[in-house]
Order: C-alpha cells, then structure tokens, then sequence
C-alpha cells in the first residue's frame, strides 16, 4: 500500500483502471466456459452492478465533491448541481450520437447515428459508453488524493476502483456470451468482450491529470463524474436488469445488496 501510494496520482489512475479492465477481461473469459448465459443471473449481475454505482456516485464522488466545494468557498448545492447535471447531458449527448447496440436487442434498435457497422462493433460500443464515465471517476478519484484535499482519501479511491472492478464482471459476459451465441469463436468473442473495458485506462489517466492540473475545477469533475454514472445506472443498467418482469423484485434486491457492498467498502477503507 505504501509502495503504491508513493506513485503519481496518474500513475496511481493507470494501475487501478488496469485492474477495472482486468475484472471486465475475467467477465468476457467466461465465454470459454458456456455458450449460453442465465438470464435470470444475468439480470441479479446487472441489478448489483447498479447498486455498485449508485453508492460509488454519493460516496465517492458527491459527497467528497459537495466537502471540496464548502473548502474552497464555493456555493456547495451549485457545485453538486451543475456538475452533476453537465454529466448526465455529456452521458446524454454521447448516448444520442454514438452508434451502439444493447445486448438482447435487435439491430433495428440499436440507438445513435444510423451505421452499416457489424453487430459485434455496436455491442462493444454500448458497453464501452457504460466504461467511459467509470474510467474517468476512477481517476478523478486519485487526482483528488494526489491534490492534498482532505476531503480525498487514498481508501476511498481504491474502494472506488474496487467497487467499478466487481461491477465489470457481468459487462464483460454481456458481450463475449451473446457474440458466441451468434456464432463468433469464443476467442474472438473473448476479445470483443473485453475490449471495451479498454477505455477506462484512457479516461483514468485524463481524469487524473485534469483534476492535477486544473485543481480549481476538482469539485465539478467530481460532480460530473458522478452525474456521468447516475445517467448510465438509471438509463442502461436498471432497464436491462428488470425487462424480465419475473425478476423485478430479486433483482431490486440485488440492487440493494450492490450499493451494501460499496457503501460497506467506501466507508471502511475512506
């Protein structure tokens, strides 16, 4: 812990996306154990990735941001609501133009730009819209450490990066199975599966370096970040986990137990 807490804030982002990504590349390697996957568990991953979420938004990310605004004499709600809001219209905005495609749906309604690309590249592109707001919190996290604020803690960063890591798992499966199901080899299926946990990394070392550099502006990013995560919690991941109308209540549970895990893991290790 010592050794890694001595590393750069951006260095710090890099190796905790790294394992996110990892996580998202254990979830797609499970194509090489089935061909098919559960939907009902499936539903009970998503619900608790959600749950994940959530608690990562408030605890990690609000929370402190709302405590660095209140330090640098800010007006505290503005923060939080501005910030917070520019997220979820940036997630928006992405959403509206980039071409993607859930999994389980078919390719006339997949959303954003109209394209004549492969059905593979729009699944991996609608995962990847769910990593880009996780990567970047993630890094957002460490900067704020690396910037001294009290309101930062190295444990609450690397709770943060835990919580996202464990949320992975299914994303990662929700690509490479339904690929497989297609008739992809599994090998390909796996590196489609994973590939869109790539990104993190990338948005990890942009929000390190920008919270470093434009310290002035860490609580919106904060904000922003978390507004970022709500959008895809609330627009993605609770929609997939409950079009099973059968399972709505196990997995609003699961849901629960998610934001448990996190809540659990922010404020023991923050």
């Amino acid at each position: 812990m010592e050794t890694f807490a001595g590393l750069s804030p951006i260095i710090q982002a890099l190796i905790a996306t790294c394992f996110t990504w990892f996580v998202t590349a254990l979830g797609s390697a499970m194509v090489f154990f089935t061909k098919e996957s559960n939907t009902r568990i499936m539903d009970y991953l998503l619900g608790f990735a959600a749950g994940v979420m959530i608690a990562a938004s408030f605890w990690s990310l609000l929370a402190p941001g709302i405590e660095m605004a209140e330090q640098l004499g800010r007006v505290p709600w503005l923060v939080a609501a501005s910030g917070f809001m520019a997220g979820g219209v940036f997630m928006r905005l992405v959403d509206k133009f980039l071409p993607h495609l859930h999994p389980g749906l078919k390719m006339e309604q997949s959303e954003g730009i109209k394209t004549s690309w492969q059905r593979s590249t729009l699944l991996v592109l609608a995962i990847t819209l769910h990593n880009i707001p996780e990567g970047l919190a993630v890094g957002v996290a460490f900067g704020a450490v690396g910037a001294n604020l009290p309101a930062a803690t190295m444990g609450g960063a690397i709770a943060l990066a835990l919580g996202i890591g464990l949320q992975n798992f299914p994303e990662g499966a929700a690509v490479s199975i339904p690929l497989r199901r297609e008739g992809m080899g599994r090998f390909k299926s796996f590196l489609m599966g994973q590939l869109p946990g790539a990104v993190e990394p990338i948005a990890g070392v942009i929000g390190a370096a920008f919270v470093i550099y434009l310290q002035e502006l860490l609580p919106y990013a904060l904000c922003f970040a978390a507004g970022a995560m709500i959008y895809v919690v609330v627009e993605e991941l609770i929609t997939e986990s409950q079009r099973e109308y059968h399972n709505i209540d196990m997995v609003t549970m699961a849901t629960m137990v998610g934001f448990t895990v996190m809540m659990v893991l922010d404020v023991a290790l923050g």
